[in-house]
């Protein structure tokens, strides 16, 4: 018999490098999981082409084609239903969901954010930014943290965290890069398979 596996959809706005991470560790890092849907709230996401050439299922749901956050949010839990989602990854997801969408899946929602965290997050810290205010409060040691999604920006349970040293010469742009490669797509997968195991064991 084959070994049941949880199914996870990666949600994303960008170019999808989390998720090639992801990809890339399915059967070896992340082995109780699979990616079973990629949606994007932004039609020209490269990460949708990651994803077919990858022969994920991809969906496309955009904000303006609703009257308001609940219906958008609605038309995504459609689809999570739909394709019996056992555990949702933001990554790089650049809208905010409200508690109507987090509450229905209680430590079932992760994210990955590029600094430690309590550092450096909540509402406007993303992307770049992120990694301004790490370079202008001068901290020697940055990082990302894989937490679990609650109605607080940035502010759900913590689940795994690697630090990354900031180099004299650094600019946003280069420590950025340099979070992604050591932090964010060696933690990412292994989160994803945490939690991944804990929902085939419970279920």
């Amino acid at each position: 018999m084959e070994h049941k596996k949880a199914k996870v959809a990666v949600l994303v706005s960008g170019g999808g490098t989390n998720l090639q991470a992801m990809i890339d560790a399915q059967g070896s890092v992340i082995k109780n999981g699979e990616i079973a849907l990629v949606i994007s709230n932004k039609a020209d996401a490269y990460a949708l082409t990651r994803a077919k050439n990858a022969g994920i299922e991809t969906a496309v749901v955009l904000k303006k084609d609703y009257d308001n956050q609940t219906a958008f949010e609605d038309a995504i839990i459609e689809l999570l239903t739909a394709h019996q989602i056992d555990l949702i990854v933001l990554a790089g997801f650049m809208s905010i969901l409200s508690a109507h969408f987090t509450s229905r899946y209680d430590k079932r929602i992760l994210n990955v954010h590029p600094s430690l965290i309590p550092s450096f997050c909540g509402k406007g810290f993303y992307g770049l930014r992120v990694h301004e205010a790490a370079l202008s409060y001068g901290v020697k040691v940055t990082g990302a943290t894989v937490h679990f999604v609650n109605e607080i920006p940035d502010g759900g349970e913590i689940v795994l965290q690697k630090a990354v040293a900031i180099r004299p010469s650094d600019t946003p742009e280069t420590l950025q890069k340099r979070v992604m490669q050591q932090a964010e797509w060696k933690i990412l997968p292994r989160a994803v398979e945490i939690v991944s195991k804990k929902i085939i064991k419970e279920s």
